[in-house]
């Protein structure tokens, strides 16, 4: 497929390790981590045989744009884009959670509310709530990132039972979190959409918490359009969105839920247009701005010179 980029084979001068994500290859190059952002997509904690057109163009400019953003909030691990595929910054410990946060009931917490449960991470969710309705104040659900299968569910409880935090460092993990959903939340309206839910990731630098990984992307966050949402909540109908949710609704349909001895669908071509172009739009509804395909012969060629380039200087 012409412009998609779906693994990497590097090696740079003074490279120590390299890791390959579900989407990402990271390589940590002495005191640089080099984070390339590959086509390829992933649901239900599976990566999917197809690769995205401008997917990993999109995420990483759209992530550098918020962490630019919303640097005087939570310090970032950001310092140079160096290719429109690629963020290069610093190496840190991860945290081995995600904060995720909610502003409206739908996605996983919906799923959890129509089958009868109230609780989600220890978290009371209301009665009388449909689909998609804006919970009273955003919730917290964090999520343990597990070293292979799904991200478990966690409660703030269980995590300072656990130890993986303190409840100094938990305190900085809860207040970041609001407070960079606020700024999101924010922004996507003066774009006149609606910041749903989001995640967020961090790690240890210098013994400090700093925000790390990709923010406000259709990969880590869910957007309603402003329009037409209280509309269609009164007649019982969905509102439209822009995330990836929908291609798990059509991995739903075509009996693929990242099951054991379910089969991974093939997603044929124009559906893989009409996901490049969803992500596309999305980086320009939520940003603003225009986006400019990185057009190359040989992407992976590029993306090896424009970080060799950088690690050079």
């Amino acid at each position: 497929m012409i412009n998609t980029i779906t693994s990497t084979n590097f090696s740079f001068k003074g490279q120590d390790s390299v890791y390959k994500g579900k989407v990402r290859d990271v390589y940590f190059v002495g005191d640089h981590l080099v984070m390339i952002a590959t086509d390829r997509i992933s649901a239900f904690d599976h990566v999917l045989k197809e690769p995205i057109p401008y997917k990993g163009q999109v995420l990483n400019q759209m992530s550098a744009y918020f962490l630019k953003s919303t640097a005087d909030i939570a310090p970032n691990w950001l310092d140079a884009v160096p290719d429109p595929n690629v963020s290069v910054g610093k190496k840190c410990e991860p945290i081995r959670l995600e904060m995720v946060i909610r502003g409206y009931l739908t996605g996983h917490a919906w799923r959890i509310y129509n089958k009868g449960g109230r609780m989600i991470c220890g978290e009371k969710m209301p009665e009388g709530m449909i689909e998609n309705q804006k919970f009273p104040s955003p919730i917290l659900t964090p999520t343990f990132k597990a070293l292979e299968g799904h991200d478990e569910d966690i409660t703030r409880d269980e995590i300072l039972a656990q130890k993986i935090v303190s409840p100094e460092q938990y305190k900085i993990l809860e207040d970041y979190t609001f407070r960079l959903f606020e700024k999101g939340t924010e922004m996507a309206k003066e774009q006149g959409l609606i910041l749903v839910d989001t995640k967020y990731e961090f790690g240890i630098y210098n013994d400090k918490i700093i925000l790390i990984d990709e923010i406000h992307t259709p990969d880590s966050s869910r957007y309603f359009y402003s329009a037409g949402y209280e509309e269609k909540i009164a007649k019982g109908e969905k509102p439209k969105q822009l995330s990836k949710e929908f291609v798990r609704e059509w991995l739903i349909e075509q009996g693929f839920q990242g099951l054991e001895g379910q089969t991974i669908p093939n997603m044929p071509k124009d559906f893989t247009e009409l996901v490049s172009e969803r992500y596309i739009e999305l980086y320009e509804r939520v940003t603003g701005l225009r986006f400019n395909r990185a057009l190359s012969p040989d992407i992976n060629l590029r993306i090896k010179d424009n970080i060799e380039n950088y690690l050079g200087k």
